[in-house]
């Protein structure tokens, strides 16, 4: 449940001072559960809370999260897309060019890009020490671009097209007879290909990666992905542009279920602080297939990040224990360490050998309570266990 993109927050102030002296929350206890004014949660704050604040000038991080929804994740593109590559926010322009050409700019200036959302994926991991697909992979990238109006995006998709078809000379214009309103080009030659397609408001940019230059079949994955991802965008009911900056931070109340180092801090950020639909929580697994069973067997509502942390709503108690199994299954280089025995329903893990502090929080805790599965991480085993019990804590007294 952490994103790729390791954003670490500020430690906990005093882990090791509350070993000895430990802090209490309020609260009351029910049957059969522990009494949380008894647990040792440090500084983290425990009382039920709400997220009132509006996106303001970060609107754009908000309704890109939002657009997690109006991304189809690969594996529902074709079966065979199993691995997942990640999915992120597209909150400005210089975030767009990480999925665009770079002479791609002035179009998204000049026609008021406001937000968007990629998801990519591929039918075999990369290799080994790569962060690309190797050139027997099939992989794709799905960007959903937001403009202000239909008129706009119609432009912003032919005027990218023309900047990116003249980036060489050798590349030439195909066709699609599914969607002739699209844009298609392609290097003689190379085994990849890029489209654009206005759809309402929103621009559709795909590039797609085969194992053989081969026009025709190239084009047929355009066509597929196009049908898969426009029928995943009717679903999806864009925010009107004028509506943006009063978009509520914590629409499904799950970041408020998250612990956090300082609340008044918080601000809409895209691994920090921000609301994701489902599919996002897919598109953060290597196995996309397993990940999107295990969604789908849940009923995943809402998933929350924070700094180190996770919430997530779904179907009830059984299902959120379910979902903490499956997403321990799928953990990697962790080993199993003891949770705190007055936490429970809780997991602990530890980063093992194999795995790179870089990348990775050396320890990570889950902890299930009704319809919520939360997770928290740390570099420092004091921290994560104190973390993990004031997360119990929060969603105890958050019902």
């Amino acid at each position: 449940m952490i994103d790729p993109s390791r954003i670490r927050g500020t430690l906990a102030l005093c882990v090791a001072v509350l070993a000895l002296t430990g802090c209490t929350v309020s609260g009351s206890p029910l049957a059969g559960e522990p009494d949380v004014r008894e647990l040792e949660t440090g500084t983290f704050d425990t009382d039920r809370h709400r997220y009132t604040d509006t996106a303001g000038t970060r609107g754009s991080v908000v309704e890109g999260a939002r657009m997690s929804a109006a991304v189809v994740p690969a594996v529902k593109i074709d079966p065979s897309l199993n691995y997942g590559r990640g999915g992120a926010v597209i909150a400005d322009i210089d975030r767009a060019l990480d999925f665009l050409a770079h002479v791609s700019e002035p179009v998204l200036r000049n026609r008021e890009f406001i937000a968007g959302y990629a998801a990519l994926g591929a039918d075999r991991p990369d290799p080994d020490g790569q962060t690309r697909p190797g050139a027997d992979a099939t992989a794709l990238t799905v960007a959903v671009l937001r403009f202000p109006t239909a008129a706009a995006a119609t432009l912003a998709a032919r005027e990218l097209e023309d900047v990116d078809l003249a980036v060489s000379p050798d590349n030439r214009k195909l066709a699609s007879t599914e969607y002739p309103d699209a844009y298609l080009h392609w290097r003689p030659g190379v085994p990849s290909i890029g489209a654009f397609h206005a759809h309402k408001e929103f621009v559709v940019s795909l590039f797609i990666q085969r194992p053989t230059a081969d026009a025709t079949d190239l084009t047929a994955w355009v066509d597929q992905t196009l049908a898969a991802e426009l029928t995943q965008l009717a679903k999806f009911t864009p925010t009107p542009t004028d509506k943006i900056a009063t978009l509520p931070v914590d629409p499904a109340g799950l970041l408020a279920r998250a612990v956090v180092d300082d609340r008044a801090a918080m601000h809409p950020a895209p691994y920090g602080f921000a609301s994701y639909a489902p599919e996002h929580l897919v598109n953060q697994a290597e196995d996309l297939t397993a990940r999107q069973n295990l969604i789908d067997a849940t009923a995943v509502e809402a998933h929350a990040v924070v700094s180190g942390g996770a919430v997530t709503r779904v179907r009830d108690q059984s299902a959120a224990q379910a979902l903490m199994q499956g997403l321990i299954d799928s953990a990697g280089h962790y080993d199993p360490l003891p949770a705190p025995a007055d936490v429970p329903a809780s997991t602990c893990l530890k980063l093992n050998d194999s795995g790179n502090k870089e990348d990775d929080y050396v320890y990570r805790c889950y902890v299930a309570y009704k319809r919520y599965l939360a997770m928290v991480s740390a570099d420092d085993e004091p921290e994560v266990r104190q973390k993990v019990t004031a997360q119990y804590a929060l969603l105890a007294n958050s019902l």
